[in-house]
């Protein structure tokens, strides 16, 4: 994660469903964090019914999800989601170039747009430093 010591991230919540039904992905995930860094794994219906407990850490923390549909579902769920962040979406077959490190297909596009719709500020920043993209500069890839 990009974004853990800029941030100074002390607590990780990963919502993936598949991740957090294996325990050797998992354990691949904790290899990859730093040690002062707390990982926990949740599926998406855990993820809803713990957002509270997770919004509530006094840490600095950084819930990421494995993929939109996981981010749509979770938002859905949890009305104090008030904003995201697309930190890279990497290319895949049906998947087209938005920016150098956004890749969407059309559906991924359509349930950003409902987010949106609905009141969620969605952006994309690949690192802190940088300038987050609206989700409409996003789309027509205009900031590229």
């Amino acid at each position: 994660v990009g974004w853990g010591q800029p941030l100074n991230i002390r607590v990780l919540i990963l919502v993936d469903d598949a991740v957090a039904a294996s325990d050797w992905e998992k354990e691949l995930y904790r290899m990859a964090v730093p040690p002062e860094m707390e990982v926990y794994f949740a599926d998406v219906a855990t993820a809803i019914r713990e957002h509270a407990k997770y919004a509530g850490d006094p840490r600095p923390g950084l819930l990421i999800t494995g993929d939109i549909e996981s981010m749509y579902r979770l938002v859905k769920g949890v009305k104090a989601i008030g904003n995201v962040n697309l930190g890279g979406i990497h290319h895949r077959a049906g998947r087209s170039e938005k920016l150098r490190y956004i890749f969407l297909t059309p559906d991924e596009e359509q349930q950003l747009k409902q987010l949106e719709s609905a009141g969620v500020e969605v952006t994309a920043q690949d690192v802190p430093s940088a300038r987050a993209v609206p989700l409409p500069e996003v789309l027509e890839g205009a900031a590229r």
